[in-house]
């Protein structure tokens, strides 16, 4: 029985692997193989999607490429922060009721996002574009670690928090980025433990991330 029921998954796993063929049209393969060109799109997915575009109007196809084709061509990143932005500086860094004085460091945009939907700060943040990671050739100079530490020279940050996911990875970027701002003297924090070892930020439920942002503690060097 247990042999039956592996050779019928591993069935399934070829037939949903396997690439789709016989199309009626260069057209549509070509706009099947783009869409799952697409992280977490499969051939079949693709198919889906395009078939989909197919059946709408063409004016709200035309809409679709030409909200995607202004997505590449006018997006800004924010001189200050580095998040995604209309303008040269984002809605956040220019919003002068927000405390310029906090910054908090994240991975990437999804987890401005994040923190956000927490309505929990007001600081401002840095995003550095990944974390430390050398199994996938990541450096410190591959993030945008160097405008962090000149934006903290200048002296008008008194709090940096560090927001990283609580990966391995996470934390050693976390080290690294302590060891470079330690001797400015501000007040270095860290998300409090409600968020559990090993999870990504932008999976955290608002509700534990929010406590953990209010909740955040000084940053602890680990014993090395």
């Amino acid at each position: 029985m247990l042999k039956f029921k592996l050779r019928k998954f591993v069935l399934r796993l070829i037939i949903k692997n396997m690439s789709i063929t016989g199309f009626s049209s260069r057209l549509l393969e070509e706009a099947v193989n783009e869409f799952s060109s697409l992280p977490g799109i499969g051939k079949k997915t693709a198919l889906r999607l395009v078939m989909h575009l197919l059946r709408k109007d063409t004016s709200e196809v035309e809409r679709f490429g030409e909200s995607i084709i202004r997505l590449k061509k006018e997006i800004h990143y924010c001189i200050i922060c580095h998040n995604v932005s209309d303008k040269e500086v984002c809605e956040i860094c220019s919003d002068k009721s927000r405390d310029h004085q906090a910054v908090c460091v994240v991975e990437n945009i999804r987890d401005v996002i994040a923190v956000e939907n927490t309505s929990q700060y007001r600081g401002i943040y840095h995003v550095l574009g990944g974390i430390i990671s050398p199994m996938d050739g990541i450096g410190p100079s591959d993030l945008k670690i160097a405008s962090l530490e000149k934006k903290v020279s200048e002296g008008t940050v008194n709090e940096v928090i560090l927001a990283l996911s609580t990966t391995m990875e996470g934390d050693t970027t976390n080290f690294y980025i302590y060891r470079k701002l330690i001797p400015f003297e501000i007040k270095i924090t860290t998300l409090s433990r409600g968020v559990a070892i090993g999870d990504e930020l932008e999976y955290t439920d608002e509700i534990t991330l929010g406590r953990s942002i209010l909740n955040r503690t000084l940053f602890d060097t680990p014993d090395i």
